[in-house]
């Protein structure tokens, strides 16, 4: 297939305008978004995305797990889709780019080829996956998950939130559950573009990141479990504080990971402390370990060193220990051929660019299962993410969605 034009470029305007317009749905407090899944704030935002793509002369589908799927046509109606696309649920104090930068430039490249008239073999497919974060719902990426096979749906469904809210039942109440069977669409090609959450191309100066690889998780839930008593009048030696063995865990937690250190990482992020009362000292601590490495025996190796020094400490201080794995994938290694098209994208257009491997899960993590996929970042400043600072520039975000649409366009294959 023939490769576009290096002077096919997006509206970076109008993209803007499209992020800025999105961000006005579940503001934050402090400048970012608070749109996590499946809450009035997420079907606004989803019901925003549908008009724009209406507007685009697209036609929408949804499948059981609410993932969206809007479809241009292409010339030859015996060619798969490619897809591009990623998710517009936020974490509780999220920016205004993580994931939707990806839904929307996904909008844009098709608003640019109507613009242009210019036609596709592939039909292309603009995506929002549902629930990507898992903060409200874990694990993250879920809906994408079920999709690839990874999960079930119906546990997927069942999984329920802190207040005891099923993900099911929040996806039919916010009216976003569709009739299609998960996972029933073939697929020629998917992209995704993403910030990239982390500081290295900021520091570089580099425009792109092509993406060749994503790191591997575990995430593994640890309930310690101790005495709830009185902190004035209980007697040290007598004090069973699971706040004080979750704390020697993460010190642990911390040794394991600059062990392995440069190439893994570990912390907890989720923490749960019970009564969580002032004066009580506390019985119970939840929270989950994250570890991350693109080597699976890393990953391995961590948990279960982490799990040994778990079993001492708690075994040491007289308390009960328990331990579940609540998400994790293995490391991926992206398609040859849909990250080769993403860097001669860059190449062609005259953008710098360096390979990465993303420290992020992402949906194109999952879909990497069912059919050749690859992942386009852009900088973001000081590599903050999941935080309400979040930031990127106009020009960034022109740049990484110019790239998307080349590699999008050369797979499709233009027509005339």
């Amino acid at each position: 297939m023939s490769a576009p034009g290096e002077n096919l470029r997006i509206n970076g305007d109008r993209l803007w305008d499209s992020l800025m317009e999105m961000a006005k749905i579940g503001p934050g407090v402090a400048g970012g978004n608070n749109r996590q899944t499946l809450t009035d704030e997420d079907a606004e935002g989803r019901t925003l995305f549908q008009k724009w793509c209406d507007a685009a002369g697209l036609t929408m589908g949804v499948d059981t797990m609410g993932n969206m799927f809007a479809r241009r046509e292409g010339t030859d109606p015996d060619a798969l889709p490619v897809y591009v696309g990623s998710h517009l649920d936020t974490q509780p104090t999220g920016g205004k780019y993580d994931g939707v930068l990806g839904v929307l430039a996904g909008l844009e490249l098709i608003r640019s080829l109507n613009d242009l008239d210019i036609k596709t073999r592939h039909p292309i497919v603009v995506t929002n996956w549902t629930n990507e974060e898992g903060t409200r719902y874990a694990p993250a990426m879920l809906a994408s998950g079920v999709f690839a096979g990874a999960h079930k749906e119906d546990w997927a469904k069942a999984r329920e939130d802190a207040d005891g809210k099923s993900f099911g039942a929040e996806l039919e109440r916010i009216g976003w559950k569709g009739d299609e069977p998960v996972g029933a669409r073939k697929m020629h090609a998917f992209f995704e573009l993403h910030i990239e959450q982390g500081p290295i191309l900021e520091a570089e100066g580099k425009d792109i990141g092509v993406v060749t690889h994503g790191q591997g998780l575990s995430w593994t839930q640890v309930t310690i479990t101790g005495k709830d008593s009185h902190t004035g009048s209980t007697p040290m030696p007598m004090r069973k504080n699971a706040g004080l063995g979750m704390a020697r865990v993460l010190e642990k937690v911390e040794e394991i990971a600059l062990s392995h250190a440069p190439n893994a990482v570990g912390a907890a992020g989720h923490i749960d402390i019970y009564p969580n009362s002032r004066n009580v000292i506390p019985g119970r601590a939840v929270f989950t370990v994250d570890f991350r490495s693109p080597d699976l025996d890393t990953i391995n190796g961590m948990v279960a060193q982490m799990k040994s020094a778990a079993t001492t400490i708690c075994e040491d201080m007289g308390l009960g220990l328990e331990f579940e794995n609540v998400g994790g994938f293995d490391p991926v290694t992206f398609d040859e051929g849909c990250v080769t098209a993403v860097r001669n994208a860059a190449e062609r257009l005259g953008y710098s660019h360096r390979n990465l491997i993303s420290g992020a899960g992402h949906d194109a993590c999952w879909i990497n299962r069912v059919t050749p996929t690859a992942m386009v970042m852009c900088p973001c400043v000081d590599g903050l993410s999941h935080n309400e600072a979040e930031d990127i520039s106009k020009e960034w975000a022109t740049a990484g969605a110019d790239v998307l649409m080349h590699a999008v366009v050369e797979t499709a294959g233009i027509e005339g």
